[in-house]
């Protein structure tokens, strides 16, 4: 069964995320793909929830959409050190069409195992470090929207309920 990007106000998306136990081949197979749905859609980062999976999982690459040279696949990625403050324009692939500043730190670094168990730290700035986040929010049941003010969040809201009756 292939799976499909949610889009909000898909319910799974709301949920935390369930640590990741024990790195079975459906995990590889399940990361293997939201890296071909993350780049079909020309996304530089997924996490598990946007394919409908409530696992904490993330993929994550900056480098493209033309050349994708830097993936990083991380099980129970989690945000230890962060500094400074930055504003940054975001999308989601799971919210078509809308976009909203999001107050993020600067510099972050992220600690998580990769898809053979192994300790795996990454210290992020820029566009790396925002994308982490991004993600990171997506496993703690956190969407874009929530950090949108009241009446860009209930303008997107109606339309979203708008496109889920057509």
């Amino acid at each position: 069964m292939a799976r499909e990007l949610k889009i909000y106000p898909d319910p799974v998306l709301k949920v935390r995320g369930r640590e990741i136990e024990e790195i079975t081949q459906s995990i590889k197979d399940l990361s293997q793909e939201m890296i071909g749905i993350m780049y079909a859609n020309q996304g530089i980062g997924l996490a598990a929830p946007q394919v409908g999976a409530s696992l904490r999982l993330i993929t994550v690459d900056v480098s493209g959409p033309d050349f994708r040279e830097d993936l990083h696949v991380l099980i129970n990625p989690e945000l230890v050190e962060q500094e400074g403050e930055t504003l940054s324009e975001e999308g989601c692939l799971s919210l078509p069409d809308f976009k909203c500043k999001v107050q993020r730190a600067e510099e972050i670094t992220v600690r998580g195992l990769d898809l053979e168990g192994a300790e795996k730290i990454i210290q992020a700035k820029g566009l790396l470090a925002v994308c982490l986040q991004h993600e990171i929010d997506h496993l703690n049941g956190k969407v874009l929207l929530d950090h949108a003010g009241r009446l860009k969040k209930n303008f997107y809201e109606k339309k979203a309920q708008k496109r889920m009756q057509e």
